[in-house]
């Protein structure tokens, strides 16, 4: 059963019938000095006991905060919580040619700072020359798209006032939240390493920087293989947390370090994405804070529900149908619904490779 501990008030009363029991008297006034050190130490005892109820949340990773949270990190997880990382990108500045832009000039974007990784000679006024440009600010806050201007922070003589963006060379992530190491944490007490089965690629895929879902299909392409497909839902967000080509070569090379040697091939490529579209009639209450909430709890139904094909308990299960009784659920769960129609069946993938997500949804 939960712990459960007395009130401030509870505790007080507790002293007081402690200290007028002990001085077997009737009752004690408000003000006197028994009363008043009883009172004190019910409200020491009431600390006390509230830091025993916080340790008994600490005490196991499902409830731990974040600080005891990564002591479980550190014991369970090879590198424990995944760190933030730097993005480096790749501009372009002009200038006199035969001019010189040391190594560490600084440039800035938006209040974010950047600093050149190496010294690049100029080729003249006309004549864009590329230099690559780290961020000093971790996290996907540094990955700016392509032609966002870098301001020099110090003037070069005849050299632009600032450089263009015209790439990304590795994509700086954030680090990784206390949920998403929680969910390893547990995966991993849950599901021990074994030599190499399903599980231990969902693992080594979610320890790479950015990776937050992953799913592992042994012996899908051909006897002896295994399919590894994972999202990057915070680092690809405006993807729609699909990876793109570089992120699964990142993938593929770590799981390359720690993967059995008897594993004949690894496919790690991203999921497909297969819309899920729906119509709703006679959403009541019809308002746009509705609306809004149903689009979100039927966001959050198919992130959690979805998946591609994948091992479970060891057998290789086919892409996840997203079931008409889990889209009515989803409706009905958002804040403020009242009643609706809904008139959809079973969306059962088409192969897989896809993965459902949230299509067009339409208010009739």
């Amino acid at each position: 059963m939960p712990l459960e501990i007395p009130t401030l008030a509870e505790t007080r009363a507790l002293s007081r019938d402690a200290v007028i029991e002990a001085l077997r008297v009737g009752a004690l006034p408000g003000n006197c000095p028994a009363g008043i050190l009883a009172d004190d130490n019910g409200a020491l005892a009431f600390l006390v006991l509230q830091y025993i109820f916080r340790q008994a949340d600490e005490y196991l990773p499902d409830r731990a905060g974040e600080q005891m949270l990564q002591r479980w990190a550190d014991i369970f997880l090879p590198g424990g919580r995944k760190a933030a990382t730097y993005s480096v990108l790749r501009a372009t500045l002009s200038g006199p040619a035969g001019t010189v832009v040391p190594q560490g000039t600084q440039f800035s974007q938006g209040g974010l700072l950047f600093q050149s990784t190496a010294a690049v000679t100029l080729g003249g006024t006309d004549v864009a020359t590329t230099l690559t440009v780290r961020a000093l600010t971790s996290g996907i806050v540094g990955n700016l798209s392509n032609d966002s201007a870098l301001s020099l922070i110090a003037a070069i003589s005849g050299v632009t006032a600032s450089a263009t963006v015209i790439g990304i060379v590795s994509y700086g992530v954030d680090i990784e939240s206390v949920d998403s190491l929680r969910d390893r944490v547990l995966f991993r007490i849950r599901k021990p390493p074994m030599g190499g089965d399903a599980d231990d690629y969902v693992a080594w895929a979610r320890e790479v920087p950015g990776v937050t879902r992953a799913w592992a299909a042994p012996h899908e392409v051909a006897l002896g293989t295994v399919t590894i497909r994972f999202m990057m839902d915070d680092l690809r967000a405006s993807l729609g947390g699909y990876p793109i080509q570089s992120d699964c070569d990142a993938v593929a090379a770590h799981i390359a370090t720690v993967r059995p040697i008897t594993v004949s091939d690894i496919y790690v490529v991203p999921p497909v994405p297969q819309p899920v579209n729906l119509a709703i009639g006679n959403l009541s209450p019809n308002t746009p804070s509705t609306r809004a909430a149903v689009l979100a709890s039927l966001s959050a139904m198919i992130k959690q529900r979805a998946a591609p094909a994948r091992a479970v308990n060891g057998a290789l299960q086919p892409s996840q149908t997203i079931y008409a009784a889990w889209q009515s659920e989803a409706i009905s769960a958002a804040e403020g619904v009242d009643y609706f129609d809904l008139s959809t069946s079973d969306a059962v993938m088409a192969n897989g490779g896809r993965m459902a997500t949230l299509g067009s949804v339409a208010f009739i």
